[in-house]
């Protein structure tokens, strides 16, 4: 069963809005809790779990160090999966969404930035994230050193600290249901933005 669409995935972006507003009311411990898939140019695929801090009809924004492995990676081959899962909305409910990425406007990731805990913002400068470290010690005199830098003023956006935004061109809802006969829904767009809507056989 299909249907031909031109919203560019407004439908779609309608539902997960629906269902964000259920994880809320369902008590989720954290609906913006989201596992992201990279892969590396040789293939091999990583996957971890990452907080969701803005979407709207441009895509999903996540932070991160860009030099981390997943800023990487990302800007090496720039698509990725993410993943939501909410069990306590309705039988259990999965979101599932692809797409290339992008990196944030300066001016967008300062304002996220500025928002953060200063804590935050200091772990951010102190930390050489996914670089080996030698032990917990010398993390902490790191981030003894960058509080005393911005002591007694505001902690600027590190350089390489940004957003990345998932631009969705796939996106699934899977509906739990009992004997794993679940149901799927998936939004599938070209690169004109034309959409196409199929159910998909659990």
């Amino acid at each position: 069963m299909s249907t031909a669409t031109t919203t560019q995935l407004s439908e779609a972006l309608d539902t997960f809005a629906a269902l964000f507003d259920e994880a809320r009311v369902a008590g989720e411990p954290d609906r913006t809790a989201m596992t992201v898939a990279t892969a590396a140019l040789d293939g091999r695929p990583s996957a971890r779990t990452v907080l969701l801090k803005a979407w709207d009809e441009r895509g999903f924004v996540f932070y991160t160090h860009l030099d981390g492995r997943k800023g990487r990676e990302l800007q090496e081959n720039p698509h990725a999966a993410l993943l939501f899962h909410w069990p306590r909305v309705r039988e259990g409910v999965q979101v599932r969404i692809e797409g290339p990425v992008v990196i944030v406007a300066d001016e967008e990731a300062d304002a996220y930035f500025a928002s953060r805990p200063r804590g935050s913002q200091i772990g951010a400068w102190a930390s050489r994230q996914s670089d080996e470290l030698e032990s917990r010690e010398v993390f902490n005199r790191r981030l003894e050193e960058v509080e005393r830098e911005f002591e007694g003023r505001d902690v600027p956006r590190p350089p390489r600290w940004s957003g990345l935004r998932v631009r969705p061109d796939r996106m699934e809802f899977w509906y739990g249901a009992q004997y794993r006969l679940h149901e799927r829904w998936l939004y599938d767009c070209d690169v004109a933005g034309d959409c196409r809507k199929r159910m998909l056989y659990p």
